[in-house]
């Protein structure tokens, strides 16, 4: 099996049909309707379930699958995490990255000394932010132009400028 990303929260059971409410952690929920099944996690063990239905509704993705046919079987769902193979994962544009590998990525300020480790990516909606672990503090920084100037996912390195303030 390839590595599975996150694509989505399981939030709440949703109706009585067995739907599932998903909170999407992808940037673009509408890629759900691509899937013909996903990977949930419950942190013991994952298991395979296959998509009968999907829609979007504001901020969420309702789901419902195939072998889920009750709330009360939905319900126990609830905070587990939709994952999909890394295959089947969207195309990146340029400046995009997948969270797993900014996760424990080296950070550098701009004249080359070493700054801190990305520990946390936190989704805002404007940008994202970044939580830098450094010797004695956790630092966070904005993931836009003016600080993040240069990612290399395959040296795991990330250059950055430290705005005022910072």
């Amino acid at each position: 099996m390839n590595e599975l990303l996150t694509i989505g929260e399981i939030t709440s059971a949703y109706g009585i049909n067995g739907e599932i409410k998903v909170l999407p952690l992808t940037n673009a929920p509408e890629r759900f309707y691509d899937l013909s099944f996903v990977y949930i996690s419950n942190n013991q063990c994952i298991t395979k379930h296959c998509i009968e239905n999907i829609r979007l509704l504001k901020n969420s993705v309702i789901i419902k699958f195939k072998n889920i046919n009750n709330r009360n079987d939905a319900e126990k769902l609830r905070g587990c995490l939709i994952k999909i193979d890394e295959k089947d994962a969207i195309a990146l544009k340029k400046d995009e990255y997948f969270i797993k590998d900014l996760i424990n990525m080296d950070v550098y300020l701009e004249d080359g000394n070493f700054f801190g480790k990305i520990i946390e990516v936190i989704q805002t909606g404007a940008n994202d932010v970044y939580v830098v672990k450094t010797n004695d503090r956790s630092i966070l920084l904005p993931a836009i132009k003016q600080v993040i100037k240069k990612v290399n996912v395959d040296e795991n390195k990330m250059i950055i400028h430290l705005l005022e303030g910072l």
